[in-house]
This record gives structure tokens, sequence and C-alpha cells, in this order.
């Protein structure tokens, strides 16, 4: 029997429609949000929320009923099911949870922000003096930010897929989260040691970055596995805000084309985020042959004006963004944002393959009714 595009338009077909470079009955809406932002939502403890695989999933789940987004992303996986019983001292003043943990490490877990360790000492080893003997076998935490990771349980790495597939069902898309080599390769050695490193001992860096590439590359393979709609690509440092374009085509795209591949051999789609200014590198990031690329940071945040971006990447792939979520969701009152969100509707809808979205994540103090408005403008313009 032949499907009707009524029956085809669940959200899930929608997201799909889109990262297949086609129009969907309805413009696909999924934007990613802050943990701040999260939190902010939800009444939830910090602490449980990072660590616990099903305090998270039902914040994510309940997150995407709140905005009524397409999909889900999975930002963090590998919860470790005996978290509690690792915790030497756990004290809360004004919503702030003080961890000391068994293995000396002492974190702060804040309601609105991303969790603060505490330790001061410094782990990054000097390029100088590395010669590989330190590099990990297998990954075994998600490089989050500057002196922060999340330990990835070996045993339970995908439970958490599992657990929403489970109980969203098939009608919503699920996305997978991913690092890439560059960000594994600055967690190790540090922003200025590695960015430094990338001038003075290139050969040195290939070869650090071509380890964390066949790491990544298994990890996400097994990823693909669990049954995932997509993956992306968490690439926020291969902007022009710090790197030139000769070092992206160097650094970045022969790692990440190698994971893209993959992925895509397997039948997944993949998409890169990158933040900040990114115009010079469109054509070069999906030259990685990704499916699409995520935020696309408009001015004042960025260089990207969408227009531009669909006429340069026509045919190449989908394109995910592109909303300031500062000044325009943060700081815009309710007309502008949706004014804002049709002219991205109108622009991105144009020969399909478009989901809207923030350019970056949802910043954490933006007010719900007005991350809301985007549901309001996909249903009258959408």
């Amino acid at each position: 029997m032949q499907t009707t595009p009524k029956q085809r338009d669940t959200p899930r077909q929608r997201i799909r429609d889109a990262m297949d470079l086609k129009s969907p009955v309805r413009v696909p809406l999924m934007c990613q949000l802050s943990i701040g932002h999260m939190l902010l939502q939800l009444d939830v403890s910090p602490l449980e929320f990072w660590h616990d695989a099903m305090v998270f999933a039902d914040g994510l789940l309940r997150l995407r009923e709140i905005y009524d987004f397409d999909g889900v992303l999975v930002s963090l996986h590998g919860h470790d099911p005996d978290w509690r019983n690792k915790i030497l001292s756990r004290s809360v003043s004004a919503g702030v949870e003080e961890i000391v943990w068994q293995d000396g490490q002492r974190y702060r877990y804040l309601p609105d922000d991303l969790p603060q360790p505490m330790n001061s000492e410094s782990r990054h080893p000097l390029l100088s003096e590395f010669a590989g003997e330190q590099l990990p076998e297998s990954l075994g935490y998600i490089p989050v930010s500057q002196g922060l990771r999340f330990e990835i349980d070996p045993v339970h790495r995908f439970d958490v897929f599992r657990q929403i597939r489970s109980r969203i069902g098939s009608s919503y898309s699920i996305h997978g989260e991913i690092t890439s080599p560059l960000d594994y390769f600055l967690d190790r050695f540090g922003y200025q040691e590695g960015l430094m490193g990338l001038l003075g001992e290139p050969d040195k860096c290939r070869s650090v970055l071509a380890h964390f590439t066949s790491l990544v590359k298994q990890l996400v393979l097994e990823m693909c596995d669990e049954g995932v709609d997509a993956i992306k690509v968490s690439s926020p440092f291969a902007g022009a805000g710090f790197l030139s374009t000769q070092a992206y085509r160097e650094f970045v795209l022969p790692y990440e084309s190698e994971i893209a591949q993959a992925v895509r051999a397997r039948g997944v789609h993949i998409y890169t985020h990158t933040c900040g200014a990114v115009s010079d590198r469109l054509e070069l990031m999906f030259d990685a042959g990704v499916s699409g690329i995520e935020c696309l940071d408009p001015p004042p945040l960025g260089d990207v004006e969408l227009v531009d971006a669909k006429r340069r990447t026509k045919g190449r792939g989908f394109i995910k963004g592109n909303i300031d979520s500062v000044n325009t969701l943060l700081h815009g009152e309710p007309a502008q944002i949706l004014a804002d969100a049709r002219r991205r509707l109108e622009v991105g809808r144009e020969g399909g393959g478009f989901i809207l979205s923030t350019a970056c994540s949802v910043a954490p103090r933006v007010d719900r009714s007005k991350l809301k408005l985007l549901r309001e403008a996909v249903d009258a313009w959408g």
C-alpha cells in the first residue's frame, strides 16, 4: 500500500526526510540544550542528573515533551550504575552539591551549569616530552570541557540509548553524540600546549590524532548498532576562531572524514557541530563526507548567513541551525524571535534538507516560553 504524506508525517520521519535532503511535510525542530538550561527546567539534583542514567533519560524525555522537539540528542552515555557507592562525602548548600569521591577527586555540581572540578593539579603532559605511551587503548571518557571528563562505564556504555528507545518508541528520532579527535587531543595536552603543538610538532600531533580517530571510530560504530538515527560529532574548536583554514585541512578534515565514512557505510547519518565562524570552511566540512552540519552561528556570534550557506552547500548535505541562542532567544522579545524563526524557515525549507534549531546550545537562562515559540513558528510557517 502506498504511504500518504499524512501517514509519513511523524517526528522521526520529518528528521529522516530532512537528513535525506528531502522536503518533509513539516520542517523538523530539534535544538540541543546546554546542561545549565536542562537543569533549570528540571526539578532534579545536578549530581544525579549527571551520573544517573535513569534520571538523565527522564530529563531528556521530559525536555523533548516540553519543547515538542522531533528528536532527542543523547550527549552523555556510559553511566556507572554503582556511582553512589563511590562517594566519600556529599554536602549541599544553596543548590550547589560538593562531592568528594573515593579516588580523591572533588567536584562542585551547580544547578545551572556543568560540574566544576575542584582539584587544582594539572594532568596535561608536555607534547615535547610525549612519546605515545600514555595514550589510552580504548575510550573510557568523554572530554566535556577543560578539566571535566565524563567517565564511560565499559559494561554500560549504551544503557541510556536503550532506555530512551524503549520509552520513546519509533515515533521520535534519537541522535547519539561523539567527540572529535581534535577535542581528545586538546583535552590530553591542554588548549595552549595543544594548539602550539600543531605549529611546532605537527607530525607528533598527527600521530596522536590518528590514534584517537581509531578509538572514536570504534566507539561510534558500536553506537550505530544501538539503532540511533544519526550521530553528532562535537567539534567546537574546529572553527576559524581557533584554527586557520589550512590547519583545518591538516588536523581536522582527514580524521573526521575517516569517522564519517565509517558511519555512512553503516547507513547512519552523521553531522558535524562546529561553533563560531565557519564560513571559510563550509565546503570543507562537507568534504569530510558528513551528512550535514550544525550550528552555522549567524553574526555576531559567527559569520554564516543562511541564504549563503544554502546556496553554497546545495545538494551536499543538510543544515541544522541557525538561530542565535544569545542575542535572539535570550535577549530578544517574542515578536523578534518569531520573526527570526520565520526567516530561517522560509530560507531553510527551500529545496529541503533543513532542521530548525538554535545555532549552538540553548543558553542556560533562555526563558522556557521563548524557546517554545519555535514550535509555534514551525506550525505557522514550517
